[in-house]
């Protein structure tokens, strides 16, 4: 009988702690929660950024799947399920403009993610600070000069008239080029701008992946007589191959959002053949042409293309290389 009471009062105790235990567990976060509140406002404001501008739209995207009447609001317009998706598809631009888009999005990709890196490993090997801060300050200046301005930069420069380009052109002999009048061009103007534009500012991330290398690795390989190239090459070119993946994986998530500003104010109807990409005709047909849910239904579809990319171009590089963003 003793032991049977033993037994019911140790059976007791076990079930008062599997209760308390969560309890002090919970207790526990949230007194963490308190003693560091600091952190946790200073993470507030993006937070609520993110919440607002980016998770709360999300609450439009049915509009994809529905006419969208003003006067009746999201809730109230009828249900047409796929219709403005199938009717994109069979859509003489379709075609046109994947073109266009994943073109531009690949010529940049090309272009734009193998400079950074040279750049940063010809910073890093240049033993003149004077000289090494003029470059950087030099490369990375026009990453502040607005698109507005950029754009206004490249009509100048490529005038036919009075273009600084096409007067070279003029003073030795030749005639002068109508840049932005041939659909040929538009994809290399606007890749080859935008990499002078970024690739100094985007090369401060390789330059700090390469600041933390270490450096004994360099003297051993100098003593064993390695020279410059074979030390970039084997110690280097290594030691930022993880940023370089993951930079590779958040540039692959957005492959096919070429963006909409530049390519905008560098349109016209001259070289709409190969400059039409699906963020300007989500705005011609939403804005212009008050097509509100097809031109949601356009945008979404673009947003899956993405996402699907990303998933999977993450999950290659787990597999190769061992790093990944999850």
């Amino acid at each position: 009988m003793q032991n049977t009471n033993t037994v019911a009062s140790l059976d007791t105790k076990l079930d008062a702690n599997a209760i308390i235990k969560p309890i002090k567990k919970g207790n526990n976060v949230w007194k963490k929660v308190i003693k560091n509140y600091e952190l946790y406002i200073f993470i507030l404001p993006a937070l609520l950024y993110f919440l607002i501008f980016h998770y709360g739209p999300m609450y439009g995207i049915q509009i994809a799947f529905k006419d969208f009447i003003a006067t009746k609001g999201i809730w109230g317009s009828p249900w047409t399920g796929m219709k403005h998706f199938n009717y994109f598809f069979k859509s003489y631009y379709f075609n046109l403009l994947i073109k266009n888009t994943v073109g531009i999005a690949l010529y940049s990709m090309a272009a734009g993610f193998p400079i950074p890196i040279i750049l940063a490993l010809l910073l890093n090997e240049l033993k003149n600070e004077k000289f090494k801060k003029l470059v950087q300050n030099v490369t990375y200046a026009p990453h502040f000069i607005s698109t507005v301005v950029m754009v206004g930069m490249i009509l100048a420069f490529l005038a036919p008239s009075n273009g600084i380009i096409n007067g070279i052109i003029k003073a030795l002999g030749g005639e002068p080029i109508p840049f932005m009048s041939k659909p040929s061009m538009f994809r290399s103007i606007y890749v080859w701008t935008g990499v002078w534009q970024s690739a100094g500012w985007s090369s401060i991330i390789y330059l700090a992946a390469l600041s933390g290398i270490d450096t004994q690795l360099h003297e051993a390989a100098i003593v064993d007589g390695a020279t410059r190239l074979q030390r970039i090459r084997h110690i280097n070119i290594p030691g930022i191959m993880p940023t370089m993946v993951i930079i590779l994986i958040l540039n692959s998530g957005s492959i096919m959002n070429v963006g909409f500003e530049k390519v905008f104010l560098m349109q016209n109807s001259l070289n709409m053949e190969t400059s039409d990409v699906i963020s300007t005709y989500v705005y011609r047909m939403g804005l212009l042409n008050a097509q509100y849910s097809f031109s949601s239904a356009v945008g979404f579809f673009n947003s899956v293309i993405n996402f699907t990319l990303l998933i999977i171009v993450n999950n290659i590089a787990k597999k190769l290389n061992e790093t990944s963003l999850w």
